[in-house]
């Protein structure tokens, strides 16, 4: 899977998505097995500078992952939290009593 593909990816996922729904997201098996093989390479026998910058690649999806969804998961909260609270207006200080 090439670094591009991935951040088109994650590109149409969060173009196209809810934040319930990239706060609840997960790479593909696919992209989970090859960060899997270029980690353990890199960590045995050592990457090419391609390979390298690759696992470069996925490492800034991944913290723009967890950034997306830290910020999605504190409005999302925060807007709950409010749509369960009952709005009530000020009164108007100023304002007579009927009679």
């Amino acid at each position: 899977m090439q670094p591009t593909k991935v951040y088109d990816e994650v590109i149409e996922f969060l173009a196209s998505s809810s934040p319930p729904n990239v706060i609840a997201f997960r790479p593909s098996e696919e992209a989970k097995a090859r960060v899997a093989d270029l980690i353990f390479r890199e960590k045995s026998k050592g990457l090419s500078e391609d390979e390298k910058s690759e696992l470069d690649h996925y490492l800034q999806i991944e913290h723009l992952m967890r950034l997306a969804k830290a910020a999605l998961t504190t409005i999302w909260q925060m807007a709950r939290s409010i749509s369960r609270t009952k709005w009530c207006p000020r009164r108007d200080s100023n304002a007579r009593p009927s009679a």
